[in-house]
């Protein structure tokens, strides 16, 4: 009896460390393309606009893949589309160092948004099933490898590059190097749920508690979006910094969300799920209303802080509480809620452009704000 109990033990740690590792393949895979943007853009002449558009191709492909990866993980089993979605992710990295015209490049996009949007399905349906368990809270350490992942994977290629080799040769290698972690980790991946329950559950389209779910994402993505896409524009023009500089306060929240996620599962375990998504919300309102309304740039900053600490743990939380709604296949559910939440992200900057253009940026971001307050006021939904 306490050899099996052993036995099991160690499988799932073997489990838990590799849903880390799949996690920060996911984070340095997407983030090894923003560093091959501007090399696009000129070898292909495009303009911004041409750009803009082509780029929508990458999201595009996330949101198409996801429905569909849902179906397939119930059906074949986290391990298995983890191990195929994230090698075909692995071809698609050198294959945007190359592309020779407008077109392939955005069928690239296309394809390297799919497995993106399919390995990150399968890898939260996998962190649900490890998290069920182990009986503690851990999505938040796997989101913020998340984080690590996509700060590091633009840091790699970059000094790649600077270290002068080709475009080419720096995406092989960080290709190479992803490959050969998903790979290593493949036999350590759970290859099905427990749960006799998920395994007899059916297809159903997601209704009730899942929509719902997926509508608080759609407001925590867009938030994030928002800062992604904003936070620049608002330092450059509103706050007085240079052109050169005004990234910061995407740094500052980046910087903050990655540590609110490693202590992310400890913060849970202290507050319960419904105050973590509660507080979180809250505090991230708070940042959104000190970067957009006050008119010091250091306290601007300081907004983008708390935006990153507060954003930090609500989408991870959902998700966990995604993967446990009863009756829904866990894949399922996160699939649904991953497409929703994806949803937010693509259109959020579109709606601040658009609210902005109605009255200022400060006041689109403001309603940014009054949106948390709404998601804090719903987050007894996400209750163990």
């Amino acid at each position: 009896m306490n050899e099996a109990l052993s036995t099991e033990q160690e499988r799932l740690g073997s489990a838990t460390r590799a849903t880390r590792l799949i996690f920060l393949v996911s984070g340095i895979g997407m983030a090894s393309w923003a560093p091959m943007v501007p090399y696009a853009k000129a070898r292909l002449g495009l303009d911004d606009a041409g750009l803009g558009l082509v780029l929508l191709a990458f999201g595009g492909g996330s949101m198409l893949s996801m429905p569909l990866v849902g179906l397939l993980t119930h059906r074949y089993g986290n391990r298995n589309v983890i191990s195929v979605a994230g090698l075909l992710l692995c071809v698609a990295i050198p294959l945007l160092a190359i592309v020779p015209n407008v077109l392939t490049l955005t069928v690239t996009l296309l394809y390297f948004g799919a497995m993106l949007g399919a390995v990150d399905v399968a890898m939260n349906a996998h962190a649900v099933e490890v998290e069920r368990r182990d009986g503690r809270a851990l999505m938040s350490e796997f989101h913020g490898l998340f984080s690590i992942g996509g700060l590091a994977g633009a840091a790699i290629m970059s000094a790649l590059l600077a270290l002068g080799l080709p475009l080419w040769a720096g995406a092989l290698a960080i290709s190479l190097a992803l490959a050969l972690i998903v790979l290593s980790q493949r036999s350590s991946l759970l290859s099905c749920v427990d749960d006799a329950a998920d395994r007899a559950a059916v297809f159903r389209l997601p209704r009730g508690l899942v929509l719902l779910l997926g509508a608080l994402c759609f407001v925590s993505f867009l938030a994030e979006g928002s800062v992604l896409d904003w936070s620049a524009v608002l330092l450059r023009d509103f706050r007085g910094f240079s052109a050169a500089s005004a990234g910061i306060g995407y740094a500052c929240f980046s910087v903050a969300m990655a540590a609110g996620r490693l202590a992310g599962d400890r913060v849970v375990g202290r507050l319960g799920s419904v105050w973590t998504v509660r507080v979180g919300a809250s505090i991230a309102a708070v940042g959104f209303l000190l970067a957009a309304m006050t008119p010091w740039p250091p306290v601007s900053l300081f907004g983008f802080v708390l935006i990153g600490l507060g954003a930090s743990n609500i989408v991870p939380v959902m998700f966990s509480a995604a993967g446990r709604l009863p009756g829904n296949p866990p894949a399922i559910s996160i699939a649904t809620v991953t497409t929703l939440g994806y949803a937010g992200l693509l259109s959020g900057p579109a709606l601040i452009g658009f609210l902005a253009h109605a009255s200022n940026l400060p006041v689109a971001l403001a309603v940014v704000a009054g949106m948390l307050v709404l998601v804090a006021a719903s987050a007894r939904i996400v209750r163990r």
